[in-house]
């Protein structure tokens, strides 16, 4: 088979998914080739622009290296590069610093905001279309803010510390909720009321946020004006100046930051391509993704323009992105097995979720789960952490739940900064070190002695391991000696164990179980059949008792000690071999996997050195260049 070129533009949400798939698909086949063609070495989260932009997650956040994403697929090339044209012909496609042969070749080049000609938004406004526009607006409030903090003028104080979001798509509402989560460590920082920040919300239409069901769409708004955001409807916005905007009923408005999210369009390299564009310059494509121009171009994502359900086109979101991107992917692998490729594009929406803030969002599941508050904004993070399991990310999984969860700043997260480790680990060290002494306390009398568990002696208390009753004179002294046991006992009964957490002078503390359970019990003897899997048993557990404990001594490996801890109390317990009175090291074994091992502990070097190691084996080298423009 000749060699076959697949090249996808764009690493966006549709390019993402299209690369990755394609590349599993032929992961068997050395003759095809997928080259993805993006001017950053990165994937942007687009869809959580406005938590960097709101200072709830650090910058990097929301990147995602394409040599992370893509090192274990040996198929796919990476090429950090602008596409400038496609040439048809020649079949290449061409970018600044080379060009590309291809079979087939998927575009991808997404959108950007529209502000319909409206004079100022480009010199005075703002816009949410690209992770630097984040970064920019994020420091533009940080600065009119302070600004704002240190002006004497009423009027300009006004002014700068006035935001408003022109829009109430998803973009707009969900970047008003996210600067008023903002506004209190804002005001904060800058030793101001908060009250004095306003935020406003300016739409055109009589309704807001009509994406969505009518009901959630109430429910968003009453909870924007419960926090005191101010909501003009009908209000069209005709002149954006530096310290105010002109509105189309002839007044103005105060304000040194507006934000425009009121439309999109297809970028402005669309254009470079010489394909068919349609309505707001996205590329026409027919029911199988493929430009009318050219079977073999693929337009997916923002910048496709599908007509066959609305004259509006697909909505530029990422499940129809992804939608458009397997349609398109589908057929080109059909063409490739010399097949026809004939899928039709099929619309697929299961719910809309917007968030306004980090504690609350509306959500709308398949039109039939309507959500609010907390469980709306749960779903989304599970939303947005099934993406990575779906794109293979484990990396990215994990930054996720630590970026959203366990490192938010200021009690801006879904648990309410309960989640958040933000404190000093140093207050850990001394319980660290105590569980650590108390295994190696527990192993000495384990390791020599009489009562050493390395003698091939049984020490594990299991019925089925103890030797059968011998008979003759031998079970006539046996017996003997059971008979006057059991008229000492008789005698003297045992004393009531007492269920207690501390041990009580004079009480006999009581078994977590006395006995084992029937399927711990089953589970136990088919792994411990006989006396020599056993002994074997004893001595392994006593070595990993020992290590355990000397690695919470040293702060080595804090994390897996204390879960192995954990573990093993669970399974003492369940066994029948350890006491009420000792189960504070489960509590206190969880508590020293906070990270309390880089605290005078091996862990502060051991652990990035490692981190570092396997991270370069299994992903290579994040760089900002990729594919033949890399300096060598």
């Amino acid at each position: 088979m000749a060699q076959k070129n697949i090249v996808i533009v764009g690493a966006g949400f549709a390019g993402v998914y299209a690369t990755k798939r394609l590349a599993k698909h032929f992961k068997k086949d050395k003759d095809v080739t997928i080259t993805l063609i993006d001017r950053h070495s990165y994937f942007t989260y687009m869809t959580e622009l406005h938590e960097v932009a709101a200072d709830r997650v650090p910058e990097d956040a929301i990147q995602y290296d394409l040599q992370r994403l893509f090192a274990r697929r040996k198929n796919v090339k990476l090429v950090t590069d602008t596409a400038t044209t496609i040439d048809r012909e020649k079949k290449l496609v061409k970018t600044k610093h080379g060009a590309y042969p291809y079979d087939y070749v998927m575009l991808g080049i997404g959108s950007q905001p529209n502000d319909f000609g409206t004079p100022g938004v480009k010199d005075y406004g703002f816009t949410l279309g690209s992770w630097e526009h984040a970064i920019a607006l994020k420091k533009h409030i940080q600065d009119v803010v302070r600004r704002g903090a240190e002006e004497h003028d009423p009027a300009k104080r006004k002014a700068l510390l006035s935001i408003v979001v022109v829009g109430s798509g998803f973009t707009g509402t969900e970047t008003i909720g996210e600067l008023r989560d903002w506004r209190d460590t804002l005001a904060k920082e800058n030793k101001l009321d908060p009250s004095e920040i306003t935020f406003t919300l300016m739409e055109m239409a009589p309704t807001i946020m009509n994406m969505l069901d009518r009901s959630d769409a109430n429910k968003a708004e009453r909870y924007l004006l419960k926090k005191g955001v101010k909501v003009m409807k009908n209000t069209g916005v005709v002149g954006v100046h530096e310290d105010h905007v002109d509105l189309k009923d002839g007044s103005t408005y105060p304000t040194s930051t507006l934000i425009w999210t009121a439309g999109v369009k297809a970028t402005d390299e669309a254009a470079q391509f010489g394909l068919t564009q349609g309505r707001a310059g996205r590329i026409v494509v027919n029911s199988h993704m493929e430009s009318q121009d050219d079977p073999d171009v693929y337009v997916v994502g923002d910048v496709s323009f599908f007509g066959g359900n609305s004259d509006r086109g697909e909505p530029q979101i990422v499940q129809g992105a992804e939608a458009g991107a397997k349609t398109a992917l589908t057929n080109i692998e059909s063409k490739m097995a010399g097949k026809a490729g004939d899928l039709d594009y099929k619309a697929s929406y299961s719910g809309f979720m917007v968030s306004l803030g980090s504690r609350y969002g509306v959500a709308n599941l398949m039109n039939i789960f309507h959500l609010s508050g907390f469980f709306a904004m749960l779903m989304k993070h599970l939303v947005n952490m099934l993406y990575f399991l779906q794109n293979y990310s484990g990396y990215y999984f994990f930054q996720y739940m630590m970026h959203e969860f366990f490192r938010t700043k200021n009690d801006r997260n879904l648990m309410r900064g309960h989640l958040s480790r933000q404190g000093n680990v140093l207050w850990a060290v001394p319980s660290r070190i105590f569980l650590g002494l108390m295994w190696l306390v527990d192993c000495a009398g384990k390791v020599s002695g009489k009562e050493s568990w390395f003698l091939d002696k049984l020490r594990l208390p299991f019925d089925w391991l103890q030797p059968a009753t011998t008979s003759g004179a031998s079970a006539a002294g046996a017996d003997a000696t059971s008979a006057a046991s059991g008229a000492a006992k008789a005698a003297a009964p045992a004393a009531k164990t007492v269920f207690s957490l501390s041990y009580q002078y004079g009480k006999e503390p009581m078994m977590v179980f006395d006995k084992m359970p029937n399927w711990m019990y089953t589970i136990t003897k088919a792994m411990i059949p006989n006396q020599d899997v056993a002994f074997f048993m004893q001595k392994s557990m006593t070595i990993i008792e020992i290590l355990i404990g000397l690695a919470l001594v040293a702060g080595l490996f804090t994390w897996l000690s204390g879960a192995v801890s954990v573990a093993f109390t669970i399974i003492f317990c369940l066994s029948g071999m350890f006491y009420w009175v000792n189960i504070w090291m489960i509590p206190m074994a969880i508590a020293v996997m906070n990270g309390s091992g880089r605290a005078f502990g091996l862990d502060k070097w051991v652990v990035p050195y490692l981190q570092k190691t396997f991270g370069k084996w299994w992903y290579g080298t994040p760089k900002a260049l990729y594919g033949s423009d890399t300096p060598k």
